[in-house]
């Protein structure tokens, strides 16, 4: 810390490369990773589903439109669930204070 004739005091830090380069990484890791989860998941979930529709068809002799109202009837479910757990969060991160606000 300096102090100069004016009485302004200039603060000087420096960064170390190696924490400039882990926030460099910081930056890039939640894209990659995120992006690399979703098609992950998203191509389990493709051949997870066309698994059991196979097996439906192969094995129950089903028509499609009773597995189509089937499937319909679980991702209705599942959204609706989704939406309820998202609203209770939201009450709970109101109920404590948290603040949700994007820099």
């Amino acid at each position: 810390m300096k102090t100069l004739s004016a009485g302004v005091v200039v603060i000087s830090s420096t960064v170390s490369g190696n924490s400039l380069e882990k926030r460099k990484t910081m930056e890039w890791f939640p894209i990659v990773f995120f992006t690399f989860k979703a098609l992950v998941l998203g191509t389990g979930m493709f051949f997870a589903i066309k698994w059991h529709y196979d097996q439906g068809k192969k094995e129950n002799g089903m028509d499609r439109r009773t597995l189509v109202i089937g499937v319909a009837k679980v991702v209705l479910i599942f959204v609706v669930l989704l939406a309820v757990l998202g609203y209770l969060t939201l009450l709970l991160v109101r109920k404590l204070g948290l603040d949700w606000t994007i820099p």
